[in-house]
């Protein structure tokens, strides 16, 4: 099973969500080779619940996966703000990740997010499996809280976009990490669009459709994290067609339908 653990479902927090866009972006996403995904969408993006209101309308149920026509399966999931500085990711059956946002309501803004430790406390109360997104990314602190405090965390995200920018540092801090905490280390695209899916990737022996079973694997070691050849072209080609997108929308016009418009000759 080839799975990409950090993933977004929108182009950006404060555009609008698209059924079009999110529709482009997983068929995209089985046609890169991914066999499933975890959507970690940001929790204060704008449209949270209808993004996923959708998904359960399309898909089919398959543990604790949502299945797309396509095959893809969708494992729901969440990155969350933390107040020192970061993002902690959390991946669970869809019921508790709406929960969950719900209930992180009073903490979306800059100033409200809740601290570290608040927020394992929190999502100690829900099956969730819950990790750190990019541990090293500027101007994230989670790596300095205490040993006790992360050792609360069931993985490290080796971030594809880190990994593109800085190989060598990206990989020997989190792996450390990781080492140093006994915890697995897996990886994610962070991608917001379709040009990243494959630039890193976690490849499983056995395919799982539970949280428990995932888990159960990724403590057993049962996987390879394979990085792309081009994933420095990858990543870069997709910064600039998010930047180019963006602007297309803020100077009024579709960067949807420029995007899933048949390619012609």
């Amino acid at each position: 099973m080839r799975l990409d653990f950090h993933t977004h479902g929108k182009l950006a927090k404060k555009l609008p969500f698209s059924t079009a866009y999110t529709d482009w972006l997983f068929g995209e996403a089985k046609r890169s080779g991914l066999d499933a995904l975890c959507l970690t969408e940001h929790f204060n993006t704008l449209q949270f619940e209808d993004l996923y209101r959708y998904l359960a309308g399309v898909s089919r149920r398959v543990g604790d996966t949502l299945e797309l026509e396509n095959g893809l399966r969708v494992f729901p999931g969440m990155e969350t703000d933390v107040a020192e500085g970061g993002h902690i990711l959390s991946i669970g059956p869809l019921e508790a990740i709406l929960e969950l946002n719900r209930r992180l309501e009073p903490h979306k803004q800059p100033g409200q997010f809740l601290p570290f430790a608040q927020l394992m406390d929190l999502f100690e109360q829900y099956p969730v499996l819950v990790g750190c997104g990019h541990p090293f990314r500027a101007p994230g602190h989670v790596p300095e809280q205490p040993e006790e405090q992360l050792r609360r965390l069931a993985f490290l995200d080796l971030n594809g976009k880190d990994l593109a920018l800085d190989r060598e540092r990206t990989q020997a801090l989190t792996c450390e990490l990781g080492r140093k905490l006994g915890i697995p280390v897996v990886s994610g695209s962070d991608t917001h669009q379709a040009v990243q899916y494959g630039c890193v990737s976690t490849v499983f022996e056995r395919s799982c459709d539970t949280v428990r079973d995932l888990y159960e694997e990724m403590k057993a070691g049962r996987y390879e994290i394979r990085l792309s050849d081009y994933a420095v072209f990858q990543v870069r080609t997709a910064c600039l067609l998010k930047r180019s997108l963006k602007e297309i929308h803020a100077l009024g016009g579709n960067y949807v339908s420029i995007l899933t418009q048949e390619v012609s000759a």
